[in-house]
This record gives C-alpha cells, structure tokens and sequence, in this order.
C-alpha cells in the first residue's frame, strides 16, 4: 500500500539535527597514537538526509550555528555541498568558554581491533535549539514538506530540543506532513533524566507515521520488550524482533512502518548486515548478509535515508528494505559516515551483490 505523501510541497524531507565535526585518524589508527587526523563535517540526522539530497530530492536542515566560528563556515559549506537547504539562527559564542559545535571524536578500527568513539559536546550550540527560531508556520502550512525526520539524539539532547522535536512534531501533524521518528537511545543522554525523556520519546512516537530503532532501542526508549540485544546468529531472532515490533504496533497504532536493522560484528572489516521492515502488516525481512566494511560509523543511518527515500519515491514497499539495506551498506565502504551516491543503479548494484567495474 505504501504511504500517502502531501503534494506540491517544496521539500520532500526535513530534518531537524545539531551539527558537530568528526575527527578521524588516518589507516584505521587508534586515536590515542595518532597524528594525523581526517576532519568531517557530521550529525546523524543529515546523515540520514544525504541519501535523499544527493539522488536529487529537495532537502531542509533546522539546526543553530556559532557566529562568526569557522567550523560554522566549514559546516555550511559542507551542507551546501550535499545540496541541502539550510535554516537556523547565530548564536553568539559569548567568551572562550561560550558555544561551539560539538566534537566527534572516532577511530575506525580494523581487523580485530574495533573502533572507539568519543563524543565532546561540551558548549554544544545545538542544546539551544528552540521552536522560537523557526517559523513553523511558513515552513510545514506554506512551503510544505513531505516527510520530517526526527531522532531520538536531538529530541535527548537537552531540555531546550526535547520540547523542539515535540513542537516540530505537533507541527507536521497539524499540517499533514508524514512523520519519521528514529528512537537512537544514548545511555549517557538519558541518565537522569529516564521519566522526562521516556514521555517525550512516547508522544513523539504516538504521532509518528514510520518508527525505526535497532535491537535496543524499542525496549530502552518505549519500554517494549524484546530479543536479548546483541550476540551472534541475529538471523535465529527475527521472529523475536518481529514479536516485539508487533508489541509497538499495539502501542502506537497511529505508525504504519516499523524498521529495525540488524547487525553481527565479525570483525572491524566484515560484518553481518540485515533488516526488518513491516508496513501495514507485511514483513519484508533481509537476513543478515556478509558486508566488508572500512567504517562502521553511519551505516545505521545510510539505512533510514534510504528506506525514507523509497518511500518520498512512491515505490512498492517491497523495494523499500533492499534499498535501505544497500544504502546502509554502501555507507561502510565509505570514508565519510554519509552516502554519497552518484545515482540509484550505484546502490542497486550493492543490493544484487555485483561489484564489477562499470566503464
């Protein structure tokens, strides 16, 4: 059946996100003993966005910047590179000790050796965002957007971005765009703050049209129990995650679509890749399937844009998992934690498993 999408809208996906850069060392090297490092600009949520903007689909950024701070500069630049529109106030750094966008701190392992990541948000100037900001009014009832993409990183990030993505929410709703709730539960965002975030997370979900979350996160966010998260042989679970996600569905009947990925760790450079999609009662499951990987970092991400870009596409929802899964795929054989696609037979070509040389 698909999902009905509004018409004549100006941006086929939204997406609200605090940008930071990623700090990478060169050859898959620790951190620690490094030199040389690959600097990236990143969020997980334009992550996500990228499948969409760079295979040509009109896509908004909501986000807050440091006035006058060069890695502002260096993430604008890099935005517009990706071919995405963006919107967002300048906040004054104050003093030294005032904003800045937040650093990511992220090896890429290798072989047997995984990676290690360290998030340093300190002053992160994505904490202020604020519905006061924005026009929601102009955006969602006179432009339009099709789809808004929310996570669960945003919505935990601060007092300040829980009520923002509840606003943006409350927003498409009232105007009819569809929306994507991605639940990406971080321990160390939800110490503390476990009921307040918990009801957020619950209404946030109740209005959502697609629900997405891995192993974990439909348990730790919605409290809806599942399979033992990680472990080896996820391919022997599926009927464990397929039980759980029906439990969401009880408890959020407003959602037509409900994804999880699913994903076994060989080792840094090969992993087992799968996913579970269901969408208005059909499953469309991919085993876990071997994948090499030169890092790890947005994969999960390269999944959801592309399940959200088959479905902005209007294609059957048997198409939708196949793509998200090479979409995901295609993030791992990447430098960058974004898919960069030249055009669609790129990531179909992962799908069916041909990595001959295209002249």
């Amino acid at each position: 059946m698909g999902i009905e999408l509004k018409s004549d809208c100006k941006y086929s996906l939204l997406v609200a996100t605090s940008m930071g850069v990623r700090l990478t060392p060169e050859n898959g090297q620790p951190f620690h003993c490094s030199e040389t490092f690959k600097i990236q600009v990143t969020s997980a949520e334009s992550n996500v966005a990228s499948v969409a903007s760079f295979l040509g689909l009109p896509v908004k950024v909501l986000t807050a910047f440091v006035k006058g701070s060069p890695v502002a500069r260096l993430i604008k630049d890099d935005l517009a590179r990706r071919h995405m529109e963006v919107e967002g106030p300048e906040v004054e750094q104050a003093d030294p000790w005032g904003y800045r966008h937040q650093f990511n701190l992220a090896d890429s392992g290798t072989g047997s050796r995984g990676p290690r990541v360290q998030n340093d948000r300190a002053g992160e100037v994505g904490r202020t965002l604020n519905v006061k900001n924005f026009d929601l009014e102009r955006i969602f009832g006179e432009e339009g957007v099709e789809v808004v993409h929310l996570s669960g990183l945003i919505a935990a990030l601060s007092p300040d971005t829980g009520q923002f993505c509840l606003d943006i929410a409350r927003a498409a709703k009232k105007h009819g765009t569809r929306i994507s709730f991605d639940l990406n539960h971080r321990a160390s965002f939800w110490a503390g703050r476990e009921e307040e975030l918990h009801a957020i997370f619950c209404e946030i979900a109740g209005l959502s049209d697609i629900l997405i979350g891995n192993e974990e996160d439909f348990q730790l966010c919605l409290g809806i129990t599942g399979p033992e998260a990680g472990g080896k042989d996820l391919a022997a679970k599926i009927e464990g995650f397929k039980g759980m996600i029906d439990r969401v569905k009880e408890s959020y009947p407003n959602a037509s679509v409900f994804a999880t990925t699913l994903r076994e760790v060989v080792n840094a450079n090969c992993h087992r890749w799968g996913g579970i999609v269901s969408e208005d009662g059909n499953w469309h499951v991919v085993e876990p399937r071997e994948i090499g990987v030169v890092d790890r970092i947005g994969g999960g991400d390269g999944f959801v844009g592309g399940l959200l870009y088959a479905i902005l596409r209007g294609w059957a929802p048997e198409k939708w998992i196949p793509f998200g899964w090479a979409s995901g795929a295609f993030v791992t054989t990447l430098l960058t934690d974004y898919a960069q696609p030249a055009d669609e037979e790129q990531i179909w070509s992962i799908w069916e498993g041909d990595a001959r040389v295209r002249r």
